[in-house]
């Protein structure tokens, strides 16, 4: 049985940028109610997160984007047309960064009397084979210098960056199946799935990356209403193949539920129990090519019974 650690904090729930804003903190309050009544938040452990440093987010970030949103601090402030702080907003993104990395160092530790004194409510527990960081703000479509689309800061990449940097590992995947493309991400190896053309108007198939990191990039686009056949069938044809392929040391996933049949902003007609074959897929290749090292991070999802639903199945998958 693998041993899945979740992490939680009741910071998350402060940052709220209106009383109609889709990314609300009701979104997690249902999946913390989830875990207190559903069996499977009885086979969980709960990690508590840290606040990512400076350095560390600018592996991804400019120095000007981190300062501008530090000055935000106190305050609510727009930063898109669909994006904006509340007064405790940029400390709530540091900890959701910092939370991906500690479902990331979690995984990476193993034993848990290795880990860091910051890392585990429970001391004695099991080892920890995968993570899911229970977080937001959500982060996938940040870029450099720029927060957007619901997002602060970049939780995947900067995950990506410090298992690089941090833990000298070559090969990280990212697979994103948020219905939105995770334009931020892309400058990162990843496979994402997504409605096209949509927001934020990135992820053609002709997307392949640029540089030193073209061909790194796998962008799958749905034109939109497609169901658990079409993602499976991706999945099946196309992502299973490329991740044995390119033989992973870790891999991350930006999971985001908003391709859910009840989600009011994806158009999409995944249910929950198609988000649970999607990550036993990506388990299946965890277990073959990387010891079953996986980390999930909260992307989208905003019909509340749909998100709780998925997630639930998804830990099901986890931890089963």
């Amino acid at each position: 049985m693998n041993s899945v650690a979740v992490i939680t904090d009741p910071l998350y729930l402060e940052h709220n940028m209106g009383p109609h804003h889709p990314e609300s903190p009701d979104r997690l309050r249902v999946l913390y109610k989830m875990l207190r009544e559903s069996p499977v938040g009885q086979k969980v452990k709960r990690l508590s997160p840290r606040l990512a440093t400076h350095d560390e987010l600018q592996w991804v970030h400019s120095p000007a984007h981190i300062q501008h949103l530090a000055d935000t601090k106190g305050r609510s402030v727009p930063l898109d047309p669909d994006t904006s702080t509340a007064p405790r907003s940029y400390e709530t993104a540091l900890l959701a960064t910092g939370g991906l990395l500690v479902g990331i160092e979690a995984v990476m530790e193993m034993e848990a009397d290795q880990a860091p004194s910051w890392n585990l409510r429970t001391p004695g527990a099991p080892e920890v084979h995968c993570a899911f960081a229970l977080i937001r703000p959500p982060g996938h479509h940040a870029e450099r210098d720029h927060a957007m689309g619901f997002c602060l800061f970049n939780n995947i990449a900067v995950g990506a960056e410090y298992l690089i940097k941090r833990h000298g590992l070559q090969k990280i995947l990212i697979v994103d199946y948020d219905v939105h493309h995770g334009n931020g991400t892309q400058h990162v190896f990843f496979i994402s799935l997504h409605r096209y053309p949509f927001y934020p108007g990135t992820g053609s198939a002709r997307e392949e990356g640029e540089g030193p990191g073209r061909g790194y990039t796998r962008n799958i686009p749905f034109s939109g209403g497609q169901g658990d056949e079409e993602y499976l069938r991706a999945f099946e044809d196309t992502i299973v193949p490329l991740a044995l392929d390119y033989g992973p040391d870790f891999i991350l996933v930006s999971a985001g539920y908003d391709a859910h049949e009840r989600d009011p902003l994806g158009g999409m007609n995944v249910t929950a129990q198609g988000f649970a074959a999607m990550t036993q897929k990506i388990l299946e290749v965890a277990k073959k090519k990387c010891r079953g090292r996986l980390v999930l991070s909260l992307e989208g999802g905003y019909d509340l019974q749909g998100l709780r639903e998925s997630v639930e199945a998804c830990l099901g998958v986890l931890a089963p």
